[in-house]
């Protein structure tokens, strides 16, 4: 969008090679943007209780978020037990939060296709395999991190007890 007035103090360009871009920048002592920025914090804040309802249905009604849950939280507990470095966190958790995502976009997906394709499809067939395609992908992703975290470390602790009991 091209405008050929002069910016005021409260407007920031950012402009490429062939475009112009204003962006306005409200200011707190302008009351109607005040509260426009007010209303929309509001209506955002409002939608959290529907989105931990949604986290409240997986978790209550999709076995397989059951479990990732549980191997998550044990995830979690092995690695206060055998104090992992913050990278590895980071990696625990972000591979942790994937594989529960994905198991929310599986029941995503197999909810609307049911609801769309009642009968039999194949291309509803499609969407449910490969929805759950992810899940196990990201799943099998899981499992390769807790080997490359743990592994070295349960072996530094478990090897020496395995030689002594021979």
């Amino acid at each position: 969008m091209t405008t050929n007035r002069q910016p005021s103090v409260s407007e920031q360009h950012v402009a490429g090679p062939d475009q112009r871009v204003i962006v306005r920048l409200h200011h707190r002592s302008s009351g109607a943007s005040w509260q426009r920025a007010q209303h929309w914090l509001r209506s955002r804040l409002r939608s959290f209780p529907f989105a931990f309802a949604g986290i409240g249905h997986l978790l209550r009604t999709q076995g397989n978020a059951q479990v990732h849950m549980v191997l998550g939280s044990v995830a979690v507990a092995l690695g206060f037990l055998l104090n992992i470095e913050r990278g590895e966190w980071l990696a625990l958790a972000l591979t942790i939060t994937l594989v529960l995502a994905a198991e929310g976009v599986n029941t995503a997906v197999e909810a609307v296709v049911d609801l769309a394709s009642p009968d039999f499809h194949p291309l509803a067939r499609v969407a449910k395999d490969v929805a759950a395609g992810t899940v196990l992908l990201t799943a099998i992703g899981a499992v390769a991190v807790g080997l490359i975290v743990f592994l070295p470390r349960l072996w530094a602790f478990a090897g020496p007890l395995l030689a002594g009991a021979r």
